[in-house]
């Protein structure tokens, strides 16, 4: 019990250092599993099953939340294709010339060198779709993007898991599409489940039965099955609140996951050195790849930046694929040491650069040059709020109903934008009218401000620091109109009021309903 209570101690306060300096929690826990491990501590029995679950969660809940038309995109299945290809080469030439020179040690040929450029070809699936849900991104059209690459890349890397393992699968995993008619029984039972802890565990049966546990017995990686049964799930009506409320179970779990990345690593300076040289050859490539595989398939700069920014990192199941190298006796061990240390690293350097992420694309965004607009992906083209004179920015539950008070008090010139595209389809099927936009582009508000003829802005998006971009581009347009905002906290409040927010509302004393009176109220003066 001791192991236990100064593991989660130790991660707690890690996580609490990190968030004081502005940085991602999950650098902290990192940083708890080394320090824990040069004190001599090992990973507790059963915390490596406590990490499994949080990623088997993780993928679960991604499934339940993606749009596998993003798939079919170009954007995505060519980016990806494209990008593995080339990583695989680049991945080889560095760890063969640092072969050359003495760094380390590999046996074989280019083959070998081959399979470890193709294990550090992946991203993070758990670092980018955490980094995503913190910036409640996950739905925006470079989120989906990116999951869908991720999505991608995480097939391949089962594929080549499933193929090089010791046992092929079993006859019986075409037996695995009776789980179509089975979900459909499940879907049922889900339609009679309440709230609360119900639809909890409901939700991590399905992530480790019929999921994890299904294709793991017919010899498939069970992270594959975990997301298949969220995507089977995804287009239930309650597939978003099932996510939700697996929420804090998920992070929790992956706390675990963090930690153990940390106690992995025991390592040499040789091993260190080449971790180091890894990250600093593949990391700026990959980012300038997905950069310009992004605006060869029509994506606009902002777009690609943002996508890139997430995605430039290891994944985790670079570990599993050098791990399956090293018992074929393709390279020795210490090359799951290297890897540990540079999927550690990988994980550290992106998650400080995507707390940065909008000051660098905007930083980015004035020196690239401009996109030509008739060759941008419809999705990524910049939006005309037309005649609207109302709109509300971010409809969750406090934007959709200070949309619905606007049209009941006689505003029947409202729009909504969101970045999330199930809450917009869901939306529109209600009557809403409402457009998907990204709030955090330059071009959006310029669109917004100089083209429209809104007098009312509602800042309604989950996030502060989104929000106060989007006030800050409002005064950069010297937007004449009444601005109303909601926060979370007291200080958050102050901040806006300073700013000179007409109205603020705080989310938990308040709703939407009280923001449009505010807001009209104020515009009415």
């Amino acid at each position: 019990m001791a192991d236990i209570v100064i593991t989660i101690a130790a991660a707690l306060a890690f996580g609490i250092l990190a968030h004081e300096i502005r940085i991602p929690p999950l650098v902290g826990f990192l940083a708890a599993g080394f320090c824990l491990h040069l004190f001599g501590f090992t990973a507790f029995a059963g915390l490596q099953e406590f990490s499994d679950l949080g990623v088997v969660l993780l993928l679960f809940t991604i499934g339940l939340k993606f749009d596998l038309r993003s798939l079919l995109q170009p954007e995505a299945h060519g980016t990806a294709l494209l990008h593995m290809v080339t990583v695989v080469l680049l991945g080889a030439g560095t760890i063969g010339f640092a072969t050359v020179i003495g760094v380390v040690s590999v046996g074989g040929g280019f083959g070998t060198l081959a399979l470890l450029g193709f294990a550090l070809s992946f991203s993070s699936t758990v670092l980018v779709v955490k980094v995503l849900e913190d910036r409640s991104d996950d739905g925006s059209y470079y989120g989906q993007i990116a999951i869908a690459i991720l999505v991608l890349q995480d097939l391949a890397a089962v594929a080549f898991i499933t193929i090089a393992g010791e046992e092929p699968p079993s006859p019986w995993a075409l037996a695995l599409l009776l789980l179509i008619p089975a979900v459909w029984v499940l879907r049922r039972i889900l339609d009679r489940i309440g709230r609360g802890e119900l639809l909890v565990l409901f939700g991590v049966v399905m992530a480790l039965g019929p999921g994890y546990v299904a294709f793991e017995s017919v010899g498939i990686h069970g992270d594959l099955g975990a997301l298949v049964l969220g995507l089977l799930f995804s287009t239930h009506p309650r597939a978003v609140e099932m996510s939700k409320s697996l929420f804090s179970v998920k992070e929790l779990f992956l706390v675990g996951f963090f930690v153990v990345i940390g106690l992995q690593a025991v390592p040499t300076w040789s091993d260190l050195f080449m971790a180091f040289l890894l990250c600093a050859v593949l990391l700026p490539f990959n980012f300038v790849s997905f950069f310009l595989m992004g605006r060869l398939f029509g994506l606009r700069n902002r777009t690609s930046v943002r996508t890139s920014l997430a995605l430039s990192n290891f994944s985790e199941f670079a570990l599993i694929v050098v791990a399956v190298g090293i018992d074929s006796g393709l390279f020795d061990g210490d090359w799951l040491t290297i890897t540990a240390l540079a999927v550690a690293l990988g994980m550290i350097i992106s998650s400080l650069a995507n707390a940065y992420s909008l000051q660098i694309v905007a930083k980015l965004d004035e020196v690239l040059p401009d996109e030509n607009e008739a060759r941008l992906r419809r999705n990524d083209r910049p939006l005309d709020t037309g005649a609207a004179e109302v709109v509300v920015l971010g409809m969750g539950r406090i934007g959709r109903g200070a949309y619905e008070r606007f049209v009941e008090r006689g505003d029947s010139d409202v729009i909504g934008i969101d970045n999330d595209h199930l809450v917009i389809e869901a939306l529109r099927e209600d009557g809403f009218t409402v457009l998907e936009g990204d709030a955090t582009d330059h071009e959006f508000w310029h669109r917004l401000v100089v083209g429209g003829t809104a007098h009312t802005v509602v800042l309604a998006m989950a996030l502060h620091d989104s929000n106060t971009f989007a006030l800050e581009q409002l005064r950069i347009a010297d937007f004449p109109g009444t601005i109303a905002a909601v926060v979370q906290r007291p200080d958050q409040a102050d901040h806006f009021v300073k700013a000179g927010v007409h109205a603020v509302i705080n989310i938990y004393s308040g709703s939407g309903a009280a923001v449009a009176d505010a807001a009209i109220d104020c515009h009415g003066r």
